[in-house]
């Protein structure tokens, strides 16, 4: 219960909450990727713009109320038992352009996606281990 209460305040579930964003991002990205010679294979996306916006209004709900869960509130990303990240990818729009064989893909397009998502993830991993390294000197009693 301790331990509980003392990973589900603060940031630490967003922190979370992003890293399992930035995971399943990668996977759609490159699920994207992988079917690019797919004749009619339309792009997926999951937008970050729309995920930071719900993870704000997380924070934001949470700030009202500590003791309530952290729960993401949002079409495409919803939290489910246990704090898990529910992602539903939508459809990417067309850049007014489908290719010849039907699609919407660019090579271009999906690795500077991967490139960001990797940014991120990295991010959220690096700010995620230095708050659990601070409670584990805090738990030592070291400074």
């Amino acid at each position: 219960m301790f331990f509980e209460n003392l990973l589900n305040h603060g940031s630490i579930p967003a922190l979370a909450t992003t890293l399992s964003f930035t995971e399943a991002r990668h996977n759609m990205i490159a699920e994207n990727i992988a079917n690019l010679g797919t004749p009619d294979y339309k792009s997926k996306q999951l937008d970050t713009q729309m995920f930071q916006q719900a993870l704000g209004e997380a924070l934001d709900r949470r700030a009202e109320d500590p003791r309530k869960p952290f729960v993401l509130k949002e079409r495409q990303f919803q939290t489910g038992p246990g704090g898990t990240l529910k992602v539903t990818p939508s459809l990417r729009p067309p850049d007014n352009l489908l290719f010849h064989d039907g699609t919407n893909a660019s090579l271009e397009r999906e690795m500077a996606d991967l490139a960001e998502n990797a940014m991120t993830h990295q991010m959220t991993s690096t700010l995620l281990r230095d708050k659990f390294y601070g409670l584990r000197k805090a738990i030592r009693g070291r400074v």
